[in-house]
């Protein structure tokens, strides 16, 4: 089982059809360049072109990131996914199982109006002029999408350690000179160690918010 997965939800609606008894939903699970605040830890935005060799892949299209209640498969034919100049977009021919039955019954009543989708970055760019990081995902590795309910960003923790990763293989590491301690009890403290401490905090605060 593969962990670390990601998932982000964009809540733009999602249109049903239903046309020569074939039901198919489309909708977009991502948008380029729209900045989205991540836990108040980072913001985000998805770079055009970031999905272009992930829709190559064998996807499934899932119920509420739910493994258990798959929809459709890019496979099979019945899960069609393109990079446009939006971003993600996605057609899921509605399978009549009960999932699949269930699925259309509430887009139809408007109780799921998202798409979701789950993924590992694999090229990444952080931006810490601001206030506040800016990630910008360049290429990632697409696990499914998904028909959801809640428009929700997950998975902070994954975000966090991804910029701390950034910030070390970036950032040299300094010592503070021991001629500059004020507080003669005081050990020279590195920048990774503080920065391992910032970690620590923010992690017990995702953590609190769960």
């Amino acid at each position: 089982m593969k962990t670390n997965i990601e998932k982000r939800t964009h809540a733009g609606g999602v249109e049903h059809r239903a046309e020569n008894d074939k039901r198919v939903l489309v909708g977009y699970a991502a948008v380029f360049e729209r900045l989205a605040n991540i836990g108040g830890y980072f913001k985000e935005q998805i770079a055009p072109g970031a999905f272009t060799e992930a829709i190559g892949g064998d996807i499934r299209a899932l119920v509420d990131h739910d493994p258990g209640r798959v929809v459709g498969r890019t496979k099979s034919g019945t899960l069609r996914l393109s990079e446009d100049g939006v971003g993600l977009r996605v057609e899921i021919d509605v399978p009549d199982t009960t999932d699949g039955n269930d699925l259309w019954v509430l887009v139809e009543r408007g109780d799921i109006s998202g798409m979701s989708f789950g993924f590992r970055v694999t090229k990444e760019l952080w931006d810490e002029t601001g206030d506040i990081p800016v990630r910008t995902i360049q290429a990632l590795e697409l696990m499914e999408v998904s028909a959801v309910a809640w428009p929700a960003y997950d998975d902070t923790t994954i975000g966090v350690r991804s910029l701390e990763e950034w910030r070390s293989a970036h950032q040299p590491e300094q010592v503070v000179p021991a001629e500059e301690i004020t507080d003669p009890a005081a050990a020279p403290v590195s920048k990774a160690a503080h920065r391992a401490r910032l970690k620590m905090d923010l992690e017990l605060k995702v953590r609190s918010m769960r």
